[in-house]
């Protein structure tokens, strides 16, 4: 949260002709009520299952960016089915940015300003994050910057397939 995923995953799709989607945006639409919601009246485990068939589906879909929130990969068959159809990208960022950045958004249920709870949680996710082949840092990068890095990676990957 709070890396960039949506406003760059904006501009990329822009720049390739593509759709974008956000999972946090489709997953609202098909609760029909907001992130918030569903983890204060169904709780995270029933957010990360509708979160799962979401991207199951989205990752089947040719020509898109798809933003996902920060812990959709921690389930391995989202992993999986994201890394069969596409390039996945981890965007990092420090965490004194994203405070800044995200301030206190009431419409993140797993954000707190509370500088300890949002290193335990990046700690409990560091794997999960270091494990992904590509990363990059947008702390102190311009959207632009970091679309232009992107779009690079992805020709470069199809030309070595």
């Amino acid at each position: 949260m709070g890396t960039g995923k949506s406003t760059v995953g904006r501009l990329v799709a822009r720049v390739l002709g593509w759709a974008f989607v956000d999972t946090d945006e489709v997953i609202t639409e098909r609760a029909g009520y907001s992130i918030v919601e569903i983890f204060a009246q169904d709780g995270e485990a029933a957010f990360r299952q509708l979160e799962a068939v979401v991207c199951q589906e989205l990752a089947q879909q040719p020509k898109h960016v798809i933003a996902t929130g920060g812990g959709a990969l921690i389930n391995l068959d989202t992993r999986r089915a994201f890394e069969a159809s596409g390039l996945v990208i981890g965007l990092r960022c420090d965490l004194d940015q994203i405070i800044q950045r995200v301030g206190h958004d009431p419409g993140r249920p797993l954000f707190s300003a509370e500088r300890d709870r949002l290193v335990r949680l990046l700690d409990e996710r560091a794997d999960l994050y270091n494990s992904l082949p590509h990363q990059i840092d947008t702390t102190h990068a311009a959207p632009e910057h970091i679309t232009q890095e992107i779009v690079r990676l992805w020709q470069h990957t199809q030309s070595d397939t």
